[in-house]
Formats: C-alpha cells, structure tokens, sequence
C-alpha cells in the first residue's frame, strides 16, 4: 500500500524468513557462528533456541544460502506430530523422497538408503527440524535412534533444532539424557537487548529497500523499544503500522506521535506489546484526515481512508 509513496523496492517490515532482511546484532552474530561451525564440524545434534519472533529461522534460512552445492538440505516445519512414522514422513517428504503407503521400516530404510547413496556421492545432508518444542519425548527419542546410522557408516547426517525456550526445558529432563548428550553445539537467540541496537535493526531493514534509512525520528525509537522488548517480529509489527499511518497522512518521516498513535490503537486489539507504561496520545493530535482539502475524516473510518488514498495513487500511477 505504502511501497510506491516512500519509494521502497519491497515493503521492509514483512514479518517472513527472508535472509536479505537479517540484521546482525552480536547475539545473532554468536548464534550463527554456532550453527555455521556445528554444520561444518557435522559432531552430533545442533540445537538454537531464542523467543518467539527472535529470528531463528530467518537466521537458519541465511545458513542454508551460504551452503554449498554438495549440501542436501531437508527442512521439516510441521512438528505436531502424534507418531515418530508421521514425522518420518514428513522428513521424508522434506527431501523429496516418497513417504505414501510406508510403514516405519519402509521408511527408515528408503532414508538410510538415500543417506549412503549421498555419502557415495560426496554430498552431505542435513535435517533441519524448526518449531522442535513440539516434539514429544517419544519421538525425540526415536529421532536419536535414527542418529544412528552416523556411527555405522560414518557421519551421514547432521541434524539440527531449532525452537523456543520449552525445547531446552525439554532437552533438561532426565528421560532424555541420552538425547542431550548428543548435543554438541547450542545457543539462545535472545532480543535486541537496547534502544541503539533496535534503532540499527530499524534502519537496517529500511536501508536494504531505500536510499534512506531515516524515516523514523530520532524520537521514535525508545518508543518501539519499549513496546515490543525488542523483539524483531514485534518491532516490525509496530513499525509497519507506523508507516501506514505515515502515508494516510501523506508524511516523508515518522514522528514520535504517530508512534504513539500506533502504541495506543495496538493495545487495544491483540498484538502482544508490553503494557508497563501507558501510552498518552494528546487530544490535541488526533490522526487528521488524508484528503487535505476535504473535512477531517472520523476516526472509525480510517481504514477506508488508507484505502481510498491507496487506491487514488493507484489510479494516478
């Protein structure tokens, strides 16, 4: 909606994986050394943990662009799983290989199988398991079994975890030590940890899709650091809003009360921003219209209003 007026290449606050978009703050740095050397050393489980919208799998999906071609890659996303067979397929499925109508021996043999024909090759495989809290114990377990193969036939698959903080408590639990001794590399991805490092991912993100990285006011930035505690799911949630209201009121750059605005309409639906301080937005300043020769239009229809001006600039366009 906003793309064109603020001349960006892509909208830069989408909440997806994409590695263009990762910014390097030292946690991330430290978490992907972890996981670059644990792929390269290719020594038993890998494990990265972090809050939910830290960027965990935006940081995996960066690892796996950098990885050679003699890599095979299966990422497995879909962890609810009532069974170890139903995972299986969908480990199967990840490396496109066939998992209808198997039962578990089927396919634990069709993918060791596949893992030595890769070996003979000279490639290496990885599995990639994201959302791993989910996993039952069970199939942890089973998951550890199949581990198994690496030390009949040297090391023919690299697994790694990835989840949020329930999967080291599950990893901590005594039924599974076998599973954790495993465990060669792991690391907690954590949030922006202050306002400077928030205030650098912001002008990151908008400095990979413009020729300015300046859109936000200096007065800003608290403001988002406060609200979302500095996690990047959250700050692009509040960012994206801002510019959205930028735009209905035709503004180059977001000042600190459009911040505001956006902080006090959010906690009133469901984004899960902090509440500690209240957000005062003077009734002085109410969001004025975006049909500057027009009356001021009513604050329950603004949204027709973004539209309505979106669809103008289309038409103009």
């Amino acid at each position: 909606m906003y793309q064109k007026y603020y001349n960006f290449t892509r909208p830069p606050f989408e909440n997806i994986p994409d590695p263009a978009f990762l910014y390097m703050s030292p946690q991330h740095e430290r978490a992907l050394s972890v996981l670059k050397y644990a792929l390269f050393s290719r020594s038993g489980f890998c494990v990265i943990t972090g809050n939910v919208g830290a960027g965990k799998t935006t940081l995996v999906r960066s690892v796996l662009y950098d990885m050679g071609r003699n890599t095979i890659v299966g990422l497995v996303s879909n962890t609810q799983c009532d069974s170890f067979e139903e995972l299986m397929r969908w480990i199967l499925l990840s490396f496109n290989l066939e998992y209808r109508n198997k039962d578990k021996v089927e396919m634990y043999d069709d993918f060791v199988r596949f893992l030595i024909q890769q070996h003979d090759k000279g490639n290496v495989v990885t599995l990639i398991i994201d959302e791993a809290q989910h996993l039952d114990m069970r199939v942890l377990e089973q998951l550890r079994m199949l581990s198994n193969v690496n030390t009949e036939r040297g090391q023919l698959l690299q697994i790694v975890l990835v989840g949020q903080p329930e999967l080291s408590d599950l990893l901590r639990r005594p039924e599974i030590q076998q599973f954790a001794q495993r465990i060669s590399y792991d690391h907690f991805l954590g949030s922006l940890e202050t306002v400077e490092l928030v205030e650098k991912y912001i002008r990151h993100r908008l400095s990979s899709v413009a020729d300015r990285d300046d859109y936000f006011e200096p007065g800003c930035f608290d403001l988002i650091f406060s609200a979302s505690g500095g996690t990047p799911r959250l700050i692009n949630l509040i960012c994206d809003t801002s510019l959205v209201y930028g735009f209905a009121e035709e503004l180059q750059s977001i000042p600190r009360r459009i911040v505001e605005q956006v902080l006090a309409d959010k906690k009133l639906g469901l984004a899960p921003l902090r509440q500690e301080e209240p957000v005062e937005v003077p009734a002085s300043k109410p969001v004025p219209s975006i049909e500057p020769k027009a009356a001021r239009t009513p604050r329950s229809s603004f949204a027709d209003s973004i539209i309505e001006r979106a669809m103008t600039r289309r038409n103009e366009g």
